[in-house]
Formats: structure tokens, sequence, C-alpha cells
């Protein structure tokens, strides 16, 4: 091979438009090979408090489904996808050597785990005289155009947003490659993509009360992208809708395709400014950019605090002791708490890998505050679970909720009735995922264990035999203030 070959190594930047790694590559050299790599310490790996499998079923097949349709995408562009199985330091040395490539690209990530296999492939690099060159692939803004380094960006969101959004500009998204000169060997191997049975991962059943029908893949993100601003103007109503809990329109269900890179959060600012100058511009429209900022905000924190975030002290390094309770954890798991709120929202994301952002405050709220156990066991459960599980977006709000992160307010607490009986008025969604409580009226669904004898057997709910008694008793939030309410809460899930 004579000509200069870069390789592309594509990490949680599974798309062609406004992808900066790849754009780099196209500058530098006359032939590129895309590259995708599962690893097995991730596929295979578990959790350190729970033993969970690091990646759940769900997430497994939609990142399945973006791989797939990347290399479908590049195939359409004269390329190709190389797929491999195995640890990127030694699979990326060995293609390099094989290919006589003269760079390795790729999009910087910025978190333990991830930093310490980057470290791994530069050494390897290193020792046959190649380098990486690391680009951006992940914020809204560009690091080097906010006005403070990153080891000084404000430790609270409205002050960094203050920071920020009225003097930095959101850069033009990088363009789509027309063209993307394949490399020129036959004998190279392009890889099979894998099953999920060969990481020993069960399809998960689909499931017909899912929000929405995820698919993986760059062109099911801008089809959501399109319909969501231009078919259906759901936009419009944003701010009006985000707190729902049915359906697919309540909120932008971005979350997942911007997890893994699928949509560029530049994308989406710019298809709002057009969407604005076309049908203009309300709070809705604006809450929606809100939310990109939130998610830049946790990105530059796991920067700055590093390994921080997944300590038990946090970005503070101060924690209370929890207590120990592995049933009552995995009660919580399977939904059967006894808190008919907590239990419908823990179902819905165990068979399908979603929850609302509502969902997930109070569900974290209640593990912590309630059952007072480690916030780091529901932080794991979400990466296991989670269809849309961002590394930073994650952390970062579990910190939040367990008071060890960067929000001021440390005793930040959801009460769970009365956040049921506001955003579940009837108990629609109560029913949708606890049918056995399908029978109760709106006025008392949400607190069953206050039922009589006589009611229970009138509405067929037997507490203790066919729904569980309380963790946690609903008279302890009568009373208590509710939190969830004002400006700046976290809406990173969407």
């Amino acid at each position: 091979m004579s000509k200069r070959l870069a390789i592309v190594w594509f990490r949680r930047d599974l798309r062609l438009h406004d992808n900066e790694a790849l754009n780099d590559a196209l500058k530098h050299a006359e032939e590129v090979l895309p590259v995708y790599i599962f690893d097995p310490r991730e596929w295979r790996g578990t959790l350190a408090n729970t033993g969970l499998p690091k990646i759940g079923p769900h997430r497994a097949k939609f990142i399945l489904e973006c791989v797939q349709d990347l290399r479908k995408n590049l195939r359409k562009r004269g390329s190709d996808l190389l797929i491999r199985i195995g640890k990127p330091e030694e699979v990326l040395v060995e293609l390099t050597r094989e290919t006589r490539a003269s760079w390795v690209f790729c999009n910087r990530e910025r978190t333990t785990e991830e930093l310490q296999v980057q470290n791994a492939v530069e050494a390897g690099l290193w020792t046959i005289g190649r380098e990486v060159y690391y680009s951006r692939g992940k914020l809204l803004y560009y690091t080097a155009d906010l006005p403070f380094p990153i080891t000084q960006t404000p430790n609270t969101f409205t002050q960094f947003r203050k920071e920020t959004e009225r003097i930095t500009k959101v850069r033009e998204p990088l363009p789509t490659p027309v063209k993307i000169p394949v490399v020129i060997d036959d004998i190279l191997d392009y890889g099979e993509l894998p099953t999920l049975a060969e990481f020993g991962i069960t399809l998960p059943p689909e499931d017909e009360r899912r929000a929405i029908e995820w698919r993986g893949g760059e062109t099911a993100g801008l089809d959501r992208l399109a319909y969501y601003l231009f078919d259906s103007q759901a936009v419009a109503t944003y701010k009006e809708t985000r707190n729902g809990l049915i359906g697919s329109d309540y909120s932008t269900k971005f979350s997942a395709w911007l997890a893994f890179g699928c949509l560029s959060p530049k994308r989406i600012y710019w298809e709002i400014k057009a969407y604005e100058e076309k049908n203009g511009a309300n709070d809705s429209t604006y809450w929606v950019i809100f939310e990109l900022l939130w998610r830049d905000f946790f990105r530059l924190m796991g920067k700055k605090h590093g390994s921080a975030i997944f300590h038990k002290g946090g970005t503070k390094n101060d924690a209370p002791e929890w207590r120990t309770d592995p049933a009552a954890f995995q009660r919580w798991i399977e939904g059967q708490t006894g808190t008919p709120f907590i239990d419908a929202n823990m179902r819905e994301i165990a068979r399908t890998g979603f929850m609302s952002n509502r969902g997930r405050q109070n569900v974290a709220s209640y593990l912590v505050k309630d059952l007072k156990l480690d916030w780091r066991l529901g932080a794991e459960y979400f990466e296991h679970i989670l269809l849309d599980y961002d590394v930073t977006s994650n952390w970062c709000n579990w910190n939040y909720v367990a008071g060890v992160g960067s929000d001021p307010r440390a005793d930040r607490y959801f009460n769970i009735l009365s956040q049921a009986q506001r955003y579940d008025v009837d108990g629609e969604y109560v029913k949708r995922w606890c049918p056995e409580l399908a029978l109760l009226p709106g006025e008392i669904i949400q607190h069953p264990d206050t039922l009589s004898d006589r009611e229970q057997s009138e509405y067929s709910v037997r507490l203790g035999v066919n729904y569980p008694m309380p963790l946690v008793p609903s008279e302890r939030w009568k009373g208590k203030q509710t939190g969830g309410k004002g400006k700046g809460k976290k809406k990173v899930y969407r």
C-alpha cells in the first residue's frame, strides 16, 4: 500500500455528519479505513458494586443497530466499516502494521475507563512509530471557544449557563462526506457484525407499552430529529409536555442517539434554529437547547473532576453513610417496592431500557433519600439497563440526587406521593405498568397501602399477595415538601 492511509476509530460517534475525526482523516489521507471494535472488557464485563453486566440487552441491541447503520452509510459512499472483537490497543496496533497506516484518528473520550483504553492505544502505537490524533465529537460548544479553561468550569449549572450561552457561539456542524476513499486491498477482511448471542446476551422481547420504537443508527436519529421538529412540530410545546410519562412525543427522545453519537448536538441546535426561522421561537424551542447545555455541563464536570464522579463522596468528596439492604435494592430493581409510582417506572425501564426524566429523578430520590441505599448501586443499575446510557449524564445526575455533586442544595428531596399525584393525576401511567392495580380509582391508586380489607377485596388488590406491602409507607410523604419544581432542574434524559 503506497498511498497514505488513515484509520478512523469510531467509538461513541457513530455518524458521518459532523464527525471531526472523520473529516480530519479525509484532509490528511488518500485512503481512509473506518474501524469499529467491540471491546470484550465492556461487552462481557461486570460492574464493581452490583456485579451486573456493563451492557444490558436493550442497549446492546441498539448499539448493534448503530454499527450496522454506520456500515450501510459508509458503503453508500464507496467505503466500508471494518469490524473486530478485541482490545482496541491490540487490534489497532495490528491493523496499523497490516495496512501500514500513517495515522489513527478518533474522537476523544474523557472518563476513566475510556481514558485507560486511549492511553493503552497511544502507548501501543508509539512502539511502532505511529500516533493517535484526537478530535472533538461530543459537545455543543468547542472547549476552545469557552470563556474559561476546563479546570475553571463553574461548579453549578446556572453559573455555567450565564457565562456561556450569550457569548459562546455554536459552530456550524461539519458536512457529511459525499465520498470516502476506500482502502484498495483485496485481502483485507472487514469482518461480520457480531450477534448478541456471541456476548452471552439474550435479545430482549418487544413490549408494546414502550414510549417509542427505538432503532439504532444515524439514519433513525436524523429521522427522529426531522419528525420531532418539522413533521409533528412537537418541539413547539416541549416545555409544557417534557414531564410527561406516556407516549412518543412528550419529549424529544433524542437521548439514545446523542449517547452513541448518531446525532450531533450541533446538528440539533442548528436544526432548531432553522425551525425557529420558519415557525418562530418560543420557550419550548429554547428549552431543548437548554437541555443540550446541561449535557455539555455534565461532560465538562467529568473532564474537570475526573474519576471523582464515580466515588462515594462524588465531586464534593463528602457523603453520608448509607445502609446495606440487598433485598430492598432488588425490590427496587424489580418494581416491587409497594409504591406504585416507583414500581411503574422501574418496570418500564426494565422492560424497555427507557424511563422519563421525571421518573428517573423520582426513583433515584426514592433509593437514596427514602431507602437510604448507596447511590452508586442505582447509578450502576442505570448503567446496565439504560438504552440511552451516557457516562457523565448518568453519574453526574446521581451525584446530584445523592447530594454529593455540584448542586448547591445538598438536601434536595422528591416527595414521591405528591410527585405521583401531580404527574400521574388519574393513575394512567401506574395502571399501564402495574396492571394488578388497574381497578383502583385515581384518588387511591398512588397509595394502596391505605386500603382497608374491604376495599382490597372490592378492587381485587391483596397487599402482600398480588401487590407487595410497601418498603416505605405512603404516610411518610404526607406533609413533606417536594422537590423538582424550580428552574434549572436536570432534564438531560430526553
